[in-house]
Parts: C-alpha cells; structure tokens; sequence
C-alpha cells in the first residue's frame, strides 16, 4: 500500500510505501476511495495545538511517532475481512467513522467511545485516509451512506457531526430564540445548513470576512455581523434584544470565546468546538452574574454521524460544496487551509 505521510513536523508529507496489512479477528480492511481535509489535520501536521499561554500541547508528547498518515474524513470501499468480521460486504462503500475508542473501558462499555482515555481515533491517533487501505477495527464503525454523494459523505465523520453535536447541545429553541454561529467557515456554514434542518431558533451569523458572511447568508442565516466594527458587542446585543440565547464559537480562540461571553444574554450558553487556540482573560463574576452555561464541543458519536446521514437522505440537508483534489496534493490542501485559502468548498482528496 502507499500512504502520505508526515515525516517531519510541518514539512511536506512524503509517499511512502507500507505493507498492506492483513485483517485479524474482527477488523475490516478498507481501500480508500475519498477523505476530506480538516483544519485539525493542520494542528497535527504542524506538531501543536496552541494553548495560548500555557504553552502547546504537542503531538510528539502524547506519544505521536513519525512517520504518521493524517485523514479521518473518510469514504472507502471493503477490501477484505478478519476472520470474525460480519454485517458489511466486501467491495461495498461505507463512511468509516473514526473516534475510535480503546473498546475496553468502561466509556467504550457505555459506547461512549468520545470520554475514552486510550482513543485510537483514525487519523489522530492511528493512521488515517491519507492512504489508500485503512485498517478498521470493527464493521459497527462503518456507515452506509446510499443516495449521498461520496465526497459529501466523507465530510460528516468530521465536520458533520462536529456542527451536528454542538447544535444538539443548544438543544432545537423556538422561533424566538437567537442562535449566535461565530466563525462562518465550513464548519460555521454546515451548522448553518443543519440548524435551519433541525431548529427554529433565529441564526446570527459572525465573521471577521464578509465574503464569508455573504456565504452564511446564502446558506440561511437571518441576520449577519463583522466582528471586526469597533461597536461589534453592542451590536449583538442589540440585534437579538439582550444577547443570543446561544452562541456556538467555531473558531475557538481567545477573542471569539471572549465575545461569546460579552454578549451573551443573562442565562445563555455557550458552545465552544474550535481548536484555533490561543487564550483571554475573563472575571468570573461575569459568568456567575449572568448564570452562564459553558461547555466543550468535540466531533460526534457513531449515533450521531447515523442521524445524520439519515438527515441529509430525506433531502433536508443541502450538501456542503467540495472541492475534489489528486490526493498527490495534499500537503497543498494542508497550506492553503493554514493560510486561510480553503475556498468556498471542503478539499476532498481523492484515491479512486
């Protein structure tokens, strides 16, 4: 088999030959047919994630050895079977979901494989779809995706159920409800698109780049805001009458999360998913004055990318643009997402 690998910590990746393993006990081999480009494999890619000032967590400290195949978005065809492998057939194409538990702690039990603590997420922790086979450990991880167009579908293990688990923490709210989407990216644009499918809460949407706004607009959303106007706080609260009743802060840094709590209306949420980095200063009080309700966002469950995939099968759910690339281009994705020249589609790399 061949595989893209990182060689060097932000470096180009490199082809590198592999042996094809062989599947054992319940594992399922696949060949790889599509597998987007997240802005997580970025981080990877460049060996950090930004903790503003506590410093990077870096990939080498928690046990990331090079060479290592990035990928966890990813559509692929059954190439073969482990000996108790069973329920999906081969040369069939199916969604591998990729947060992938230990399958022995009690969370992996609970089949809440996204608490476990020994994850072998494809793509983070082992090797992902940057390659043409991946090894998956069980058939249950594998999704059908029948009526969907393939690089559509690669895109929901990640970027789907990512927006698609944050809205269900902010829960459906009602039409007088404001829903405050900040950053208006291809994570921001598919909320936008999955909550005007699932909720009927008012969508504001904020960005620092107005053709992105433009692109949130087009999508569905009822109102939009640069961030960047010097008045941007009073702004919000004016608009949605005393602050969103939710924010979901796809960006993650530290101005974004400091706006989200600056406008947020007395007994509001905030959902925070992006990884963007970076740290600010808040007083306490202002969460406990306004009784604040913060928490983390991160991808989805196998239930989850199921739901949604049955979601966009009812013809609900406009498909997010894509952007098919020779997967010999990968490190070019990988820089343009680094660069903040993603386009108006998500990079799908492509294998077959």
């Amino acid at each position: 088999m061949k595989k893209l690998a990182i060689t060097q910590w932000g470096e180009p990746l490199q082809l590198l030959d592999a042996e094809t393993p062989a599947p054992q006990g319940r594992e399922v081999l696949m060949k790889t047919q599509a597998c987007g480009v997240c802005h997580s494999d970025v981080h990877v890619w460049e060996g950090y994630f930004d903790l503003g000032s506590k410093g990077k967590m870096r990939m080498a400290d928690r046990g990331m050895k090079l060479p290592f195949t990035l990928g966890h978005e990813i559509v692929a065809t059954v190439a073969a079977l482990g000996p108790d492998a069973s329920g999906v057939t081969v040369g069939q194409s199916y969604i591998v979901y990729p947060w992938i538990g230990c399958g022995a702690c009690a969370a992996c039990a609970s089949k809440d494989e996204l608490m476990c603590v020994q994850a072998r997420s494809l793509g983070l922790r082992c090797d992902g779809g940057y390659a043409d086979h991946v090894l998956v450990p069980d058939a249950k991880y594998l999704v059908p995706y029948d009526g969907l167009s393939r690089d559509v579908a690669c895109t929901y293990a990640c970027s789907g159920i990512t927006a698609y688990s944050a809205l269900k923490k902010v829960g459906p709210r009602t039409e007088a409800d404001w829903l405050c989407i900040v950053g208006c990216g291809g994570l921001g644009i598919g909320a936008i698109r999955i909550a005007k499918a699932i909720s009927r809460a008012r969508i504001l949407a904020v960005d620092v780049n107005d053709g992105r706004l433009d692109l949130a607009k087009a999508a569905g959303a009822d109102a939009v805001l640069n961030s960047t106007q010097a008045d941007i706080v009073s702004q919000i609260q004016t608009l949605t009458g005393g602050g969103p009743h939710a924010t979901i802060d796809f960006v993650g840094s530290g101005e974004t999360f400091a706006l989200a709590v600056d406008t947020a209306r007395r007994g509001g949420q905030i959902v925070i998913v992006g990884l963007f980095g970076g740290s600010t200063t808040l007083a306490p009080l202002a969460i406990t004055t306004k009784l604040l309700r913060i928490e983390g966002s991160y991808v989805g469950t196998l239930q989850d990318l199921k739901d949604l995939v049955a979601l966009a099968q009812t013809g609900k759910l406009p498909p997010i643009a894509t952007i098919a690339m020779p997967y010999a281009q990968a490190t070019e994705a990988l820089n343009a997402l680094k660069q903040g020249k993603g386009g108006e589609g998500r990079a799908v790399l492509q294998f077959s």
